[in-house]
Order: structure tokens, then sequence, then C-alpha cells
């Protein structure tokens, strides 16, 4: 069931990012969306994180390309590349881009309908790497059963073959050079 919730967050995920990125980088799906997005990251590019602190000027031309071109290669990683390492790291990717968005739709003082998408992604990416976490855990502790009752069933079938062997002639043993019980009995108690 799990694995089926990871795949299907996944595509649809992908295909949404794809669409998204798509439009930042074209305006052959929608020209009011994207002339409506070269607006907005012109004002994203004047509050970009680490200008102030480092004296640059960031493109909004080129901030915009950048982000299209992320989420577009993110979804298409996370739609198409089988990869559990590469679809763990594209998600990881898209989620820092979501903070990323919504810290950026904070600055420049957007309201809360423009904000919350950002965090609807967000929260829906960071539910991914949490089913994949908990598929990948339940497949170590699976392996880990299996390794400890093969390891438990194969000294326990060699052992009982050993006693099964060994008993009869201990018995014998015992019953021809040991006392019999009720003599031992009598010397622990003088």
């Amino acid at each position: 069931m799990a694995s089926i919730v990871l795949k299907s967050l996944s595509v649809l995920l992908g295909i949404f990012f794809i669409f998204v990125g798509t439009t930042k980088l074209t305006p052959k799906i929608s020209k009011e969306l994207h002339k409506d997005l070269r607006k907005e990251f012109a004002r994203y590019s004047k509050v970009f994180p680490l200008a102030q602190t480092l004296d640059f000027k960031v493109s909004s031309k080129w901030y915009r390309r950048t982000v299209g071109g992320l989420e577009v290669a993110c979804g298409l990683c996370l739609t198409f590349i089988p990869s559990k390492r590469i679809k763990q790291s594209a998600n990881l990717v898209l989620a820092v881009m979501m903070l990323f968005a919504t810290y950026n739709h904070w600055m420049v003082g957007d309201k809360f309908e423009r904000l919350a998408p950002s965090l609807v992604f967000f929260f829906m990416l960071s539910c991914r790497l949490i089913v994949e976490y908990q598929i990948q855990r339940k497949e170590k502790m699976d392996k880990l059963d299996k390794l400890t009752s093969k390891k438990n069933a194969s000294p326990s079938s060699s052992s009982s073959t050993t006693n099964d062997n060994s008993t009869p002639s201990s018995s014998t043993t015992t019953s021809s050079s040991s006392p019999p019980l009720h003599h031992n009995k009598g010397k622990k108690d003088l």
C-alpha cells in the first residue's frame, strides 16, 4: 500500500513540477501566466537572501530560468527515473525550493493566497520523503528478520541432529558407568 502511495505521489508531483517549470521557461503553454511570472521574479530577485550580504544583484531572467529548469529536471526525475537515490535527491531539492519560494512570497509581502501553494507542495514533498523513509525502514527490518531467522534456524537444526545422535550413546554411557540416582541422593544427605 505504501509503495502505491509513494509511486502516485512521485508521478503527480513530478508532472506538476514539469508543468510549473515549463511555464517559467517558455510562454508556449500560457502567455499570460508566463508574463505574470516574469513580473513576479523581478520582485523576487530584489529579495534574494544573500544579495545584500554579498553585495551582488541577481538577474530576474536567470533566476526564473534557473528555478524553472530545476523544477523541470527534478520533476522528470520524480516521474521517470526509477533510482530511489535520484528521486530522494530531486525531492529534497524541490522541498528546499518550496521553502525558498515561501520566503520570497513572504519578503515581497504577498497575501496568503499566493504563499499557500508553495507551503502545500512543501508539505506534500515532505510527506513523500516520510513515506519513502518508512518503506526503506520496513525493508531493512524485513531483511534483518530474514537474516536472523536463517541464522537461528541453521544452528538449531544442526544442534538438534547432534543431540539426537549423541543422546542414545550418552544415555547408555550414563546408565552403565554412573551409580543409580537414589544412591547419589543419599550421599548428599550425609
